[in-house]
Order: structure tokens, then sequence, then C-alpha cells
């Protein structure tokens, strides 16, 4: 159940999106458009967008960027979440985690379980944080970021969602509300 504290202003986040493929180009990533299409349907802001080959340095190179960039608040990544050999994405973003979001994986099975059964399991979805930015890696399917977005990040990712406050474990929020 998600809650949102209505008396608090809502403070939009800086959101970067990876989309990993060695097929795509930005006008043919529809998972990529998807996340920013609801991240900025609901007030966030795209701080940037990218498109990198499946390969684990690559990947962990971009990460880092978007890290060490303080207009950078949170990076969501899709595709390379699967088990074939070209799917380093979950490495990639291990690399970089100073703590991992157990938790998101597990929740994001969760959701998948009930659309897709038991192939929820071909996934290897995760979060973490490093740098103070916030990282979750989405498998590549549009239905999939859809999920993860409407069902787990739309909520974590505004400072209004109760119980939690947001600003003690994300602190470039009280940077937003001074800027204002």
């Amino acid at each position: 159940m998600s809650r949102i504290d209505e008396t608090r202003e809502f403070i939009p986040v800086r959101i970067a999106v990876l989309t990993v493929s060695d097929t795509r180009g930005l006008d043919e990533d529809r998972s990529g458009a998807t996340l920013v299409q609801r991240l900025t349907d609901a007030g966030h802001l795209l701080a940037d967008r990218a498109i990198v080959k499946d390969d684990r340095a690559a990947i962990s190179e971009q990460l880092r960027r978007w890290i060490a960039d303080p207009e950078v608040d949170v990076i969501i990544s899709t595709g390379g979440t699967g088990l074939t050999g070209r799917d380093v994405t979950v490495e990639a973003h291990r690399d970089v985690y100073e703590k991992e979001i157990d938790a998101f994986g597990t929740v994001f099975t969760m959701i998948s379980m009930q659309k897709i059964g038991t192939s929820a399991v071909q996934s290897r979805a995760t979060g973490g944080v490093a740098g103070g930015t916030y990282l979750f890696a989405l498998p590549g399917s549009t239905g999939a970021c859809k999920d993860a977005w409407d069902e787990i990040l739309r909520w974590q990712l505004d400072y209004r969602h109760m119980p939690c406050n947001f600003v003690e474990i994300f602190p470039r929020l009280e940077e937003h509300k001074r800027r204002k």
C-alpha cells in the first residue's frame, strides 16, 4: 500500500535513463521512451538519456559518470537483466553500488509474478545506491518498465510517500528545496 502525504510539497527528482542494447537507437527505444514519459508525467525531470551497448565496462562507466554528476539523483537502466551471455547490466550496476537495495528485486519479482507468472525468474532486476545516487536496473521490455515505474518507483521516488521521510535517505532533496 502506498500513501502520499498531500500536505508536503512535491519535489521533482532528476532522473537519467540508460538503455542497454546492441541493436536500438533512440528512435527504436520504446522502453526508454516509456520511462521518460512516465517520469515526466509524474513531474520529475529528465536529467539525461543514453544508449550503451551490452558491454559491462561501458555500462559501468556511464553509471559512474552520472553518479559523479550533481545534476543526477536517480539512474534507471533498461535492458540486459536477463540470463544470456550478453546480459551484463546487473553486473555493471553491482560494480558501482556502495549498497544494494535487496528488496527492490524481490518486490519487482512479486509484481512480475502477477503479470507473467513463473517467467519472472528470468529477470534479475536490481537496485542500489552509490555516491548518494539511486540506481535501478530494469528488464528491457516495455511492460516490465511500466510495472516497475507504476508499482514501485513512482511511489518510492516521491518525497511525499509515507511512512518514510525520503529526505533522510535521499539528502539531495534538501538541495531541491533550497533552490526554490
